[in-house]
C-alpha cells in the first residue's frame, strides 16, 4: 500500500541517500544560498538537514511545461519547506507526496461570488498553489528568486499545508500538539490583527491615484509603510501564509505592529526568527 495511504515514512535506506546528499559538500552552500537562514545556530541547522532529507526523501518532484527538475533545485525547494516545521514534527507534511515545480508563474482557473450573488470565472496566473490532500504547485522562478527576497513562495504555500492539515485553511493551524496555544485565543488575536490590517490597507489605498493600478509595481511606494504584503488582506488563511512568510524572511515589522499575533507565531512554529538577526536586521553568523 502507498506509504501517504499507511502513513509510514520513506525507508531507511531513502532517508539516508537524502542526508548523504546533504554532506558538507553540499550542505554548508545551502545554507548560504538562502539569507534567511544565515542565522541558525549548530544544533538548529543540523535539524534543518535532517527534516530537509525527509522531504527529499518522502516527496516526488516533478517539472511542468518539459522542467528538468534538478538535485539542486529539489534542494532549494526542500530546504525552505523544511525551516517551517524546524521546531515541528516532520509528520506534519504527510498525507499528500507530489511537488510540482513550473519554470515560470503559471495560469488557474479560479470562481468567485461577489455581494450580489454573481458568479465570476477567470483565469489568474500565481506564483504557487497548494491543494488540500494534493500537491503543492510552484513556479521554480519565484522559489528561486524566494532565496534571497523579501517574500517567500515556498514557505508561503507550505504554511497553507500546516493550516490544511486539520481542515479548511481558515488561518488556525492544528493546534493539538500544542498544549501552549488555546485555539480561542488564536482566533481572537488572528481576526483581530487581520481587521487591523485590513483597516490599515483601507487607509492606504484612497491615496493611490486613479490612474494607478493598485495591483502593479507602480504602487509598491504606497504600501511601503504595511507590516504585510496586501494579499494577506484576502482572508484568514492568506493572512496566516503572508504572515509566515514575513516571520521567517523580515520578521521585525510585524513584531513592532502586532506583538501578540508574533508571539503566537512563535509558539506555534517554536523558533523566535528576531533572535537571529541582529540589530541591523541581518541574520547573525551561524552560531555553535
Amino acid at each position: 500500500m502507498l506509504s501517504w495511504l499507511t502513513g509510514r515514512d520513506a525507508s531507511d535506506q531513502a532517508l539516508n541517500q537524502a542526508l548523504a546528499s546533504l554532506d558538507m559538500r553540499v550542505w554548508p552552500a545551502l545554507l548560504d544560498q538562502h539569507r534567511f537562514l544565515r542565522g541558525l545556530d549548530t544544533r538548529e541547522a543540523e535539524t534543518l538537514r535532517q527534516h530537509t532529507a525527509w522531504i527529499l526523501a518522502n516527496k516526488s518532484f516533478h517539472g511542468a511545461h518539459d522542467l528538468r527538475v534538478t538535485p539542486g533545485m529539489r534542494r532549494s525547494i526542500a530546504v525552505q519547506a523544511a525551516l517551517p516545521i524546524l521546531g515541528l514534527d516532520t509528520s506534519l507534511y504527510r498525507g499528500w507526496t507530489q511537488i510540482v515545480v513550473y519554470p515560470g508563474g503559471f495560469l488557474v482557473p479560479r470562481t468567485e461570488t461577489d455581494e450580489t450573488g454573481v458568479v465570476h470565472e477567470y483565469v489568474q496566473e500565481t506564483a504557487g498553489e497548494s491543494w488540500e490532500g494534493g500537491p503543492v504547485i510552484l513556479s521554480w522562478e519565484d522559489a528561486r528568486a524566494s532565496a534571497d527576497a523579501q517574500a517567500n513562495v515556498v514557505i508561503h504555500e507550505f504554511a497553507h499545508k500546516l493550516d490544511q492539515r486539520d481542515g479548511g485553511a481558515d488561518g488556525m493551524p492544528g493546534l493539538r500538539a500544542h498544549r501552549d496555544l488555546d485555539p480561542r485565543r488564536w482566533t481572537e488575536v488572528l481576526n483581530r490583527t487581520f481587521d487591523d490590517f485590513n483597516a490599515w490597507l483601507d487607509e492606504i489605498e484612497p491615496l493611490i491615484p486613479p490612474d494607478v493600478d493598485p495591483e502593479s509595481d507602480e504602487a509598491t511606494g504606497w504600501y511601503a509603510e504595511l507590516p504585510l504584503d496586501p494579499y494577506a488582506a484576502q482572508d484568514q488563511a492568506e493572512f496566516f501564509a503572508v504572515s509566515s512568510e514575513s516571520f521567517f524572511i523580515e520578521p521585525r515589522a510585524m513584531a513592532a505592529a502586532w506583538p501578540e499575533w508574533y508571539q503566537l507565531l512563535v509558539q506555534y512554529y517554536r523558533q523566535d526568527p528576531l533572535s537571529r538577526l541582529d540589530d541591523a536586521g541581518v541574520p547573525r553568523p551561524v552560531r555553535p
